[in-house]
């Protein structure tokens, strides 16, 4: 006597892309994550408003005017240059199942596209005229959204208030002088 097996009742899980009149926005504990730090505006037509997250360092600084509109500016010039070089790492995990070995097609370090070598001109510009530590504070607090504190312990100082301290003069004084290279007013 055969039995027959029952049929599982396994069905893969298929993930639907969110709709673009999705407007739930950021969950609560994000919101509080941000401590604040956000702007709201209207989509008009009855519909909810955007919320957008102000929360990245450089956005925190701007927000409470430790820099000026102008800095605030230049940063951004900096980090657009950075990361359209192709300098932001990739997103990405660990497969277990993969063979890992070196890719002799993939270019590691130079740059794919003219675009992209335009942006690293720039980027290396910018670096050469600010100096190799004030691009260093810039480029954490900027562009890998490191905060003040940890780039001013970086920089060698050991207590809260001396490592923020340092970080904020180095970083105005680094913007000032993009400020000046760019002449953004």
């Amino acid at each position: 006597m055969t039995r027959l097996r029952k049929r599982s009742a396994f069905r893969p899980r298929v993930i639907q892309p969110q709709s673009p009149d999705d407007t739930r926005g950021p969950t609560p504990e994000r919101m509080r994550h941000a401590q604040g730090f956000v702007d709201r505006g209207n989509l008009g037509r009855g519909r909810a408003g955007v919320v957008t997250l102000r929360d990245s360092p450089i956005e925190r600084a701007r927000s409470r005017n430790v820099i000026s509109q102008a800095q605030y500016t230049a940063a951004l010039k900096y980090r657009h240059h950075w990361y359209r070089a192709g300098l932001a790492s990739s997103l990405s995990s660990v497969e277990l199942n993969r063979i890992f070995a070196t890719d002799m097609t993939s270019f590691s370090g130079m740059a794919r596209t003219e675009a992209q070598v335009f942006h690293r001109q720039r980027y290396r510009e910018a670096v050469q005229h600010i100096g190799i530590i004030g691009a260093s504070v810039v480029e954490q607090v900027a562009c890998q959204e490191v905060s003040l504190e940890q780039a001013g312990y970086k920089l060698g100082w050991g207590s809260k208030p001396q490592a923020t301290a340092a970080a904020t003069e180095r970083m105005k004084a680094a913007l000032d002088r993009l400020v000046e290279l760019w002449g953004v007013g």
